[in-house]
């Protein structure tokens, strides 16, 4: 069969609004028309053995977790805590949602989570500041995508998943400088249009003061067990107590504990509606996972790397220009297909190319997520976008225009990302 025929079906399920696990069933089975070596039966089974891994298990769990946090109100407890130290920099309170999503990524590994959670709670905030709704749902919306990049990070499983060439430890313990790099570049827009638009001192520093007046010690310990978990989730798999999908599942039971018998913000008769939401946020994720591992399958046997990787080879003999198309790429792919999906089905058709011009996987994995994290902002697909608006009551395409000069410092970050690989690989 034609590898031309097969990605023009695919890209035509997409633009018919296909859902993407649905799209790549088709192309999957599609080839058992043609070749007798394909058939529906093999397509099942390679859906099945995709599934059929122990460091999957992470994902439900980190969602899990990321879900009961998100109920127990943990982002206002950690956004608290950075405004008391951020709060009366020029552009501090922005600053402080940055780094309360950075945080909180770190607890639920997703990014339209990160959002959800943290916006709820920081948008009311800024607004009551003076901020502009424009300004403050886009800085969320952004700012979000650090969930990804941060780890525990479910898109740095899916990588380790489609290459195993790199374990979700070194992934995990790769992305801990990029996503403050990330954030730290967010920051610097945050604070140059604060500086520029000004911000309302006095509702400030009257809210700032609020938090002051309960004093360092009161307002830490209130914020400690939300500071902790991302501390108990890594500490446990760098320090050698714990698999990350071991991790993971500690991070439920910390999760239960805090916002049942700490914070009491959950109560008992939360927790069937939690494993409820859980199931159905994992469950389609799961259906893409199976489908795209076949369809993996199915592009070696017809050898769709290799060409592709023999053609880019051939056409591009630098391997700045080579990295510049890959990255280029995986922007657009990013715009239009959710980054877990993406990974899954481009990981097998471009890590063969980068490993041609010496890229390591994990600084790969690295380059992907990020490109890929820029995706979550970016129209028609943006999922960040769309949480956003529903959380901030903004139309999509008003939050898409105003996170562009976001986008720009992004950008910069997966520059200086693709370019100095010490920064991803420096504490390997």
């Amino acid at each position: 069969m034609s590898p031309a025929l097969l990605f023009i079906v695919f890209i035509i399920c997409l633009f018919a609004s296909i859902p993407v696990a649905s799209s790549v069933t088709i192309a999957s089975v599609l080839p058992s028309f043609f070749q007798s070596q394909f058939t529906v039966t093999s397509f099942i089974r390679n859906c099945i053995e995709g599934v059929n891994s122990f460091s999957l298990l992470a994902i439900p769990m980190f969602i899990l977790s990321g879900i009961v946090m998100a109920r127990g109100g943990v982002s206002k407890k950690l956004f608290e805590f950075f405004e008391f130290f951020l709060g009366k920099v020029p552009g501090g309170m922005p600053c402080a949602v940055v780094v309360t999503c950075l945080f909180y990524g770190a607890i639920s590994g997703s990014a339209p989570a990160t959002v959800a959670a943290v916006g709820s709670m920081t948008i009311p905030v800024l607004l009551n500041l003076g901020y502009k709704r424009e300004f403050t749902v886009s800085t969320v919306a952004v700012a979000g995508s650090l969930g990804v990049i941060i780890p525990p990070s479910i898109p740095m499983v899916l990588y380790c998943m489609a290459n195993s060439s790199a374990s979700v430890g070194q992934m995990f313990t790769a992305g801990i400088i990029p996503g403050f790099l990330v954030a730290g570049c967010l920051c610097v827009y945050a604070v140059f249009y604060c500086i520029r638009n000004g911000e309302d001192k006095e509702k400030i520093n009257q809210s700032v003061g609020e938090l002051h007046k309960k004093g360092f010690i009161k307002v830490f310990f209130t914020s400690f067990w939300a500071l902790l978990s991302p501390v108990i989730i890594l500490g446990s798999i760098y320090g050698g107590i714990a698999s990350p999908t071991e991790a993971a599942t500690i991070s439920v039971f910390y999760a239960l504990i805090v916002a049942l018998f700490i914070y009491r913000t959950l109560k008992p008769k939360d927790i069937i509606p939690i494993l409820v939401e859980a199931v159905q946020t994992y469950a389609p994720l799961l259906f893409v996972l199976g489908s795209a591992s076949a369809f993996a399958k199915v592009l070696a046997l017809l050898q769709i790397p290799a060409m592709i990787s023999s053609f880019m080879l051939a056409t591009f003999h630098s391997k700045f220009a080579i990295l510049l198309v890959v990255n280029i790429l995986l922007f657009f792919v990013g715009m239009v297909m959710d980054g877990g999906p993406a990974i899954l089905l481009l990981t097998p058709i471009l890590w063969p190319i980068v490993q041609e011009v010496g890229m390591s996987p994990v600084h790969f994995g690295i380059n992907m997520i990020v490109s890929l994290a820029i995706g979550f902002v970016t129209p028609p697909i943006g999922i960040n976008l769309f949480v956003a608006a529903r959380v901030g009551d903004l139309p999509v395409m008003t939050i898409a225009r105003n996170v562009m000069p976001y986008i720009c410092m992004f950008i910069v970050a997966l520059a200086l990302i693709v370019i100095f690989p010490q920064i991803s690989l420096a504490l390997l």
